[in-house]
């Protein structure tokens, strides 16, 4: 192992052991702690890094990332990533990973303690009984029994919250535009509009990211939708909710209460009016904060770190389209096709690239689509775009930023082919078609360019030639590679009509000059060459 290259990897936040174990245990990584960074310091830090991992102190800013020279993962052994410019990590190439799964249960169990507090008012009660009091009459609460949970979000935490309140005997009625009818029926929920589940709930509970389309989704006018004496419970993101107007609507006595762990700044203010509302419960972003929870997201993004380094596994990263374990393994020759169709389509057609198509027919997953469509994209773009280049995380991100249309098509069975890829490029109005496909044991073969029948293997480097279609071009062409020294291993021509116009791909050892280039266009009856480098 002592010749592996290592990747070196920085934890810039304490993680438990646990977390550090699964990069650990291989000696192809090199670990380096160094915790309490901040401004140039981490920035230095990062330099020279394959991955970051932090935990909610440390922030990832774009200026944290001006030295990361050959950064490729970041990752947060948690769910949210407030912390880390998303937009500047993509623009680079960075992945970024998360921990989804591990403090699920944790934050699910937090957020109905916040709701039992609520109801039962807890605190208030505490408060006063070790102020000495006994004051039964004036913490009468309210049963959960029959009342109707409003769920705003019913993901992984927000499903198992559903879960406790069904186990209270409420009604759960939840707005997730991603949840399926067959999903929420399986969790015994009702599915509705954000009005409805803040009209009808007792109780409503937020549980989603803090992303462009949900920050402040729930400001004066919509709080003010909810049903009189209403309790609202934030254990999601802070900046969801207008806390101002949370704090008013509760001294009104409009809503009965709130629970707030999350906040828009943190750590909270100390004059914050939230701080003075009587009515309203106070946690410092404790969701995670028990032991189980802690050792389950180091232990996740451990993982998630070590397989995006070392097999490109980007299931757990929320700034690319990602695919992993078996599939990821199943769809890699898929991938590589891609770019290789990709490389081939740049060499086609002139002038700025204003859509592309993939087009897909085989056995792999609909959700393959995204990464098939990134990987054509940077083997068509990596020659135009910087500055830091172009890779699978960043691809559908710079594409979209220069305006490119991007689709993607799941076709039916092909009939020729069980593996089949297409790849559409439109430049200045006119479209080029190259697709490409899976023999047996997944050999892959380019099978069409243009309109053109081809059958040619995609690697080393081809010189792609369009002639007309009249006799001697071939010897031609042969003769002047020969004469340059250039060896030619295939040569495969093509053609849609006796006379018209004809398609050669010839794949050819190592690359081929520029003035020899220049000589084959030259050529009589030569229409078009470019040179190609499928590797």
């Amino acid at each position: 192992m002592s010749d592996t290259p290592k990747f070196r990897v920085l934890f810039a936040d304490a993680l438990p052991e646990e977390g550090l174990e699964p990069l650990r245990a291989d000696g192809r990584f090199e670990l380096i702690v160094r915790t309490g960074l901040k401004g140039e310091e981490l920035a230095r830090a990062i330099e020279g890094m394959d991955a970051v991992v932090v935990r909610s102190a440390t922030k990832i800013t774009r200026d944290a990332l001006k030295y990361a020279d050959q950064l490729q993962v970041i990752g947060r052994a948690g769910v949210g990533v407030d912390n880390i410019d998303l937009e500047a990590a993509t623009e680079r190439g960075v992945a970024v990973l998360n921990a989804p799964s591990g403090n699920t249960i944790s934050a699910a169990e937090l957020a109905f303690a916040l709701v039992l507090a609520l109801v039962r008012r807890v605190p208030a009660a505490d408060r006063s009984m070790k102020a000495g009091e006994w004051d039964r009459k004036s913490f009468q609460g309210t049963e959960l029994y029959g009342k109707t949970l409003g769920l705003v979000g019913a993901g992984r935490i927000g499903s198992e919250v559903a879960k406790r309140a069904r186990a209270f005997g409420m009604r759960v009625v939840a707005y997730d535009p991603f949840l399926t009818e067959e999903k929420a029926s399986g969790l015994d929920i009702e599915l509705g509009t954000l009005e409805e589940v803040l009209h009808r709930g007792d109780v409503v509970s937020l549980h989603v990211p803090l992303t462009d389309s949900t920050r402040g989704m729930l400001g004066e006018a919509q709080l003010a939708t909810m049903k009189p004496g209403a309790y609202l419970v934030n254990a999601a993101r802070g900046g969801v909710v207008d806390e101002a107007a949370l704090a008013r609507l509760v001294e009104s006595g409009k809503l009965g209460g709130a629970a707030l762990d999350v906040f828009e700044q943190e750590p909270l203010p100390a004059d914050h009016p939230l701080r003075k509302v009587a009515g309203v419960v106070l946690t410092p972003h404790v969701g995670a904060q028990t032991a189980e929870a802690q050792q389950n997201v180091a232990v996740e993004i451990g993982y998630a770190v070590r397989d995006a380094l070392l097999v490109g596994d980007l299931t757990r990263a929320v700034n690319a389209p990602a695919i992993g374990g078996e599939e990821m393994r199943r769809l890699r020759p898929l991938l590589e096709l891609a770019g290789r169709l990709g490389r081939l389509a740049a060499s086609l057609g002139d002038g700025a690239v204003e859509a592309v198509e993939v087009r897909y027919a085989g056995a792999g997953p609909e959700e393959g689509l995204r990464p098939l469509l990134a990987a054509s994209l940077v083997g068509l773009l990596s020659a135009v775009v910087g500055p830091w280049g172009i890779n699978r995380v960043n691809a559908l991100h710079l594409a979209s930023a220069r305006g490119i249309e991007l689709r993607r098509i799941r076709l039916g069975p092909h009939g020729d082919y069980g593996e089949y890829l297409e790849l559409r490029v439109t430049t200045q109005g006119r479209e080029r078609k190259v697709a490409g496909a899976l023999l047996a044991e997944a050999h892959p073969r380019i099978v069409r360019v243009d309109d053109y029948a081809v059958t040619v293997i995609p690697s080393g480097t081809l010189v792609v030639l369009r002639n007309r279609d009249v006799p001697g071009v071939i010897g031609r062409v042969g003769t002047l590679l020969g004469g340059a020294g250039i060896n030619i291993a295939e040569y495969y021509q093509a053609r849609l009509e006796q006379g018209g116009d004809a398609l050669a791909l010839i794949r050819v050892d190592g690359r081929v000059p520029q003035d020899v280039l220049d000589s084959l266009r030259r050529l009589r009856d030569v229409v078009h060459v470019a040179q190609v480098d499928m590797d």
